[in-house]
């Protein structure tokens, strides 16, 4: 098979880049898709002839900030290209780069430097100011394993109804007892409801919450038909499916994520992905949302574990087989890297991770949120948020950046509409911790 050899080109990703801020601080080591993503950038800028995409990849040696690359490109005569990434003349990455995205992605996992810790799927960050999350996760969760069993089990034998009654005391029992969500969360809709919110309101919250996680129960083994679900922005959703490649879907922490399921029953063939830490998930809610013993109808997405070695290959298997990967974006975690937004009044930090995982991939992005309405109705909303496939060179961090921008600005407009619908119960614009008394 004919070839032709382009000359090679060198370039450096410097260690201000904004993906790289304390990934791995005691080993620091570039993520491998961030070595990927500038390498087709280069590829493109320097008269590729079009757009390209990763075929096959395969990381050979670990490669630091700073470091000197070389790459080497070969056309070949299938209208692919063969390239090889050096650095003083040793290979660290090689693979095959394909047009128009037609072959899946294929790749071996990254070598770690010595005592370098396991690698994420997402860029990690540091900053002056960070959330809670983390933290408020990590405490011990009220109530016992045999109440949840209980619960369930009245949930699914005796109906909803008399599960919703229980709720009731349920909620009233986290009302009083957990002083320091009650707090947290009372500050919030002081912002939301913009006045002061009463016992009721706080209450109101609290049990919002609590029929969600009930909800899930039964929304997660196909039991729609319990649900009035109304949908805005169906259509914006069909056609991104009907393009087949794949998109998005940011959520938040806003009404319940499962009722995308619902939207899968409408439109035979859609399927969805739900990308998320899995070690942050709450125990009584991955309780109930465990899927259907065998022989019942299931309604819960496929879920992909963030923070795995393969988690990025995943999401690009599923986005090249025209899947949605969905993800919550309005919480930072660990040294996750994070963005100061406006919301609610006040200067929040929002993970840039999930926007900058879509425009690696450049994958268009749809806003989506469940919000329960009361009783047994919902309504689901999609917004379009972002599409990253038309993507031109240098214009990375400023889309980005908007898109962020945008995301927040219709959460807001979410937890102005459904103030009671947001479940975030930590200080969410926790102040800057240097130079502060903790």
């Amino acid at each position: 098979m004919s070839a032709v050899v382009d000359p090679v080109t060198t370039f450096t990703i410097a260690a201000e880049h904004p993906a790289l801020a304390g990934h791995f601080p005691d080993a620091p080591v570039l993520p491998g898709v961030v070595l990927l993503d500038e390498m087709v950038r280069v590829v493109e800028s320097g008269g590729g002839g079009g757009r390209w995409r990763i075929g096959t990849a395969k990381f050979v040696r670990p490669v630091h900030a700073g470091e000197t690359l070389t790459l080497g490109q070969e056309r070949l005569s299938n209208g692919s290209i063969r390239f090889s990434v050096l650095r003083e003349g040793e290979p660290v990455a090689h693979g095959v780069l394909v047009p128009d995205g037609r072959e899946r992605l294929e790749a071996v996992p990254e070598p770690r430097a010595e005592g370098a810790p396991p690698p994420a799927a997402m860029p990690r960050g540091d900053s002056a100011q960070r959330t809670s999350a983390v933290q408020w996760a990590a405490e011990p969760e009220r109530g016992s394993a045999l109440l949840v069993t209980l619960m369930v089990f009245v949930a699914l034998r005796l109906g909803r109804p008399l599960a919703r009654l229980l709720l009731y005391v349920i909620a009233a029992y986290f009302f009083l007892f957990a002083p320091r969500a009650r707090r947290h969360a009372r500050a919030y809709l002081q912002r939301a409801l913009r006045r002061e919110p009463t016992a009721r309101d706080c209450y109101r919250h609290v049990f919002t919450f609590a029929a969600t996680i009930l909800d899930r129960l039964y929304l997660t083994r196909g039991r729609y038909e319990l649900f009035e679900i109304s949908i805005e922005g169906e259509e914006l959703m069909r056609a991104a499916w009907e393009r087949g490649k794949g998109a998005f879907l940011l959520g938040a922490h806003l009404g319940s994520f499962e009722l995308m399921s619902a939207v899968g029953r409408r439109q035979p063939g859609l399927r969805v992905a739900l990308a998320m830490y899995t070690q942050y998930a709450s125990r009584v809610a991955a309780h109930f949302g465990n899927g259907a013993p065998a022989g019942e109808p299931v309604g819960a997405p496929e879920i992909i574990p963030l923070g795995q070695l393969e988690s990025m290959l995943r999401i690009r298997d599923c986005l090249e087989e025209g899947k949605f990967v969905g993800m919550l974006a309005d919480r930072t975690f660990d040294d996750a890297p994070a963005e100061p937004v406006a919301f609610l009044g006040q200067t929040a930090l929002f993970p840039s991770g999930p926007m900058r995982v879509a425009a690696a991939l450049r994958r268009p992005v749809i806003f989506m949120a469940g919000l329960y309405r009361g009783g047994n109705r919902y309504h689901i909303v999609f917004r379009p948020l972002a599409d990253f496939s038309q993507l031109g060179p240098g214009a990375r961090e400023a889309a980005v950046r908007a898109a962020i921008e945008r995301y927040v600005a219709l959460l807001e407009e979410g937890c102005r509409g459904d103030p009671y619908n947001w479940f975030n119960f930590y200080d969410f614009w926790q102040a800057p911790t240097h130079g502060a008394d903790a």
